[in-house]
């Protein structure tokens, strides 16, 4: 039923110009999006267009170009880096007699290939249900009929019907699977609000870095590889922020130039991490030719899930490609930090971005200084155990006499979970 190929197979790449911004796609992207397909490009067919063509998307000649280079190099599939009608790609299939996939079943099938979690083959599999029932009439013009059969004639649905059906169920199951993965994911969310963790979300265009920076601060042992997509599932992991404390990080799934729809429909539940961080690390590779652009594709995406008014600290990465370029903290007018140049890959200017971090969580410290009888030795561990006892000593009495320094939001847990009046420790 899926337009689902395997790794290897000979394709004829098509790609168009044109003169409107909101429909030019970038050639080199697509040539990375192929490879991380696996499927072995064997040419591109390039040309230029005001519109599309209503039949071929092309024009009439350049589809028999096409065709032509399907013939002469024996592929098996056509790949368009843009997205097709339905008619359309039937009316190529006609006169390349071979599969035509378009961009957006072209993303589909590498999130398909990377999903690894449950979850995260769910919204996939949801998100190529959505595709796909739109595209049930090309090739299956044969099942329109009624059918027939001892006990099947007469009136009843078409095997076309029967097939949106069953698809229509399949999709209401997943929605129901994936409703109970939110509520679970919901749980965990509560229960890190309720001990006032902070979280922090890596968001970026896809092969921008953000795994490779994500390993580095977390030394998690996440998937990550010089290719588009290469991390599907969130990853969640704790780190320690100086005058913060522990701070959740999310390494989250990459966007794309015009990102299906399906797929920011399907994926909104994982990205529900992104829309309530307390603060985004937009990674950037600011090596890239296009980065002004990518930086306003994935805006666009972070409107779209609701996640465009949360602050963000944008992460210039890879500064080891470009020349003479040091690690460094950009500040606004007031001192605050907006960007960080660094080189995760490089392991470059991650000491910043931490200091970044400190300024802009931990702005909130308090400092005490506290007499802790014997008798509340549970307290004590607590203080060591968040690192943050600056000094220590003790009375004649066996009172531990220790200054401290911690975030508010770490000192008020301590309140809430300590069951003896904390605040009498505190000196005067």
């Amino acid at each position: 039923m899926f337009d689902r190929y395997q790794a290897g197979e000979q394709a004829i790449l098509v790609h168009v110009d044109f003169p409107d911004e909101s429909s030019r796609e970038d050639l080199q992207e697509f040539k990375m999006l192929v490879s991380s397909a696996g499927v072995n490009a064997l040419s591109v067919v390039t040309g230029k267009r005001n519109s599309p063509h209503p039949k071929y998307f092309v024009g009439s000649g350049k589809a028999e170009e096409v065709a032509d280079a399907v013939n002469l190099f024996e592929a098996n599939v056509v790949l368009f880096n843009h997205a097709l009608s339905p008619s359309q790609e039937k009316n190529i299939e006609a006169l390349c007699q071979c599969r035509v996939i378009d961009r957006t079943t072209l993303i589909l099938d590498i999130f398909a290939q990377r999903a690894r979690t449950h979850e995260g083959k769910l919204q996939v599999e949801l998100a190529q249900l959505r595709h796909i029932s739109t595209r049930l009439i090309r090739g299956w013009t044969h099942l329109e009929r009624q059918k027939g059969g001892i006990g099947l004639r007469g009136p009843g649905e078409t095997q076309l019907e029967t097939d949106r059906r069953l698809l229509r169920e399949r999709m209401n199951n997943i929605r129901k699977r994936l409703d109970k993965v939110e509520k679970q994911r919901q749980q965990g969310r509560r229960s890190r609000v309720r001990a006032e963790i902070p979280t922090l979300s890596l968001v970026g265009y896809t092969n921008a870095g953000k795994s490779t920076l994500f390993n580095l601060i977390t030394k998690a042992n996440v998937y990550a590889a010089d290719q588009l997509f290469a991390t599907l599932d969130p990853t969640l992991r704790k780190i320690e922020v100086e005058d913060v404390g522990r701070v959740i990080l999310a390494d989250t799934v990459g966007f794309i130039r015009h990102l299906p729809h399906d797929l920011v429909a399907a994926f909104k539940a994982t990205l529900t991490e992104t829309r309530e961080a307390e603060l985004l690390l937009h990674v950037v590779d600011i090596a890239d030719e296009r980065r002004s652009e990518n930086i306003d594709e994935v805006q666009t995406v972070l409107d779209e899930i609701e996640a465009g008014d949360v602050p963000q600290l944008l992460i210039c990465n890879k500064i080891d490609k470009l020349h003479d370029c040091q690690p460094r903290i950009d500040r606004d007018e007031n001192g605050i930090p907006i960007r960080v140049w660094l080189s995760a890959q490089a392991n470059l200017g991650i000491e910043l971005l931490f200091e970044a971090l400190a300024e802009r969580m931990g702005r909130q410290v308090i400092k005490h200084s506290l007499r802790i009888p014997p008798t509340a030795g549970k307290f004590l561990g607590a203080l060591y155990q968040l690192n943050c006892i600056a000094n220590e000593g003790y009375d004649e009495q066996g009172n531990c006499l220790v200054d401290i320094k911690l975030p508010v939001r770490e000192w008020n847990r301590l309140i809430k979970q300590d069951k003896a009046d904390v605040e009498r420790f505190i000196e005067s």
